[in-house]
């Protein structure tokens, strides 16, 4: 089986967003879609391991920032490579306004947001499917919408090796930002030194 085939589906990138007490936090997810217009509603799946998840369900609202093709890489590591549990991730960070719910959404590299309320959520294994009402929207930019095909087309950096390879050496490259480690055996507590993602993260390949 060929698990590379799931790369073939079309998904929109998102910065979803929530707030509990004064703790904002933030994290990419590449699953919102809506699902019915009456009552106008929409479904998104957030990771179960990121801390955005947990202050959802405790928050009970979030708002969603459609990402646009005006995004940079900087975006991402932001939201995405990092996590909230340790960081502030909008600290020194500006391009963002709060929505009349009091949550935040990111206003550059988007090109919309939607304020949303919780109705249901399931449990899905490692992700949780929250189906909620939007309660407020906007158009903030006419830049396309990035997809997940474009991100590693265009946003992504190319990976870049962390050294000389000969011929057979063997190469391990993190799936989530590109980093290459080379060695035959990759150490089991190994942490991408970019994005911070485990060992369970990396992909072997041979140049």
């Amino acid at each position: 089986m060929n698990t590379k085939a799931m790369y073939a589906l079309s998904y929109g990138l998102f910065v979803v967003s929530t707030k509990v007490g004064d703790k904002d936090n933030g994290c990419i997810t590449n699953t919102a879609i809506q699902v019915t217009s009456e009552p106008n509603r929409i479904a998104l799946a957030v990771n179960c391991a990121n801390y955005t998840n947990e202050l959802m369900k405790e928050a009970g609202v979030f708002n969603v920032s459609v990402i646009s093709e005006e995004a940079d890489f900087e975006l991402f590591k932001r939201f995405g490579f990092q996590s909230g549990r340790d960081t502030d991730k909008f600290a020194g960070f500006s391009d963002y306004e709060r929505s009349e719910n009091g949550l935040i959404y990111v206003k550059k590299g988007t090109n919309a947001f939607l304020s949303a309320k919780i109705c249901q959520q399931v449990e899905l294994g490692s992700h949780t499917l929250f189906i909620a009402d939007v309660t407020d929207m906007d158009v903030l930019s006419k830049a396309p919408s990035a997809t997940y095909s474009y991100y590693q087309s265009r946003i992504k950096p190319k990976p870049e090796a962390v050294g000389e390879t000969k011929s057979g050496e063997t190469v391990w490259r993190c799936k989530i930002c590109g980093y290459e480690y080379v060695g035959e055996e990759l150490p089991d507590d190994f942490i991408c030194p970019i994005c911070k993602h485990p060992k369970s993260d990396f992909e072997k390949v041979v140049k």
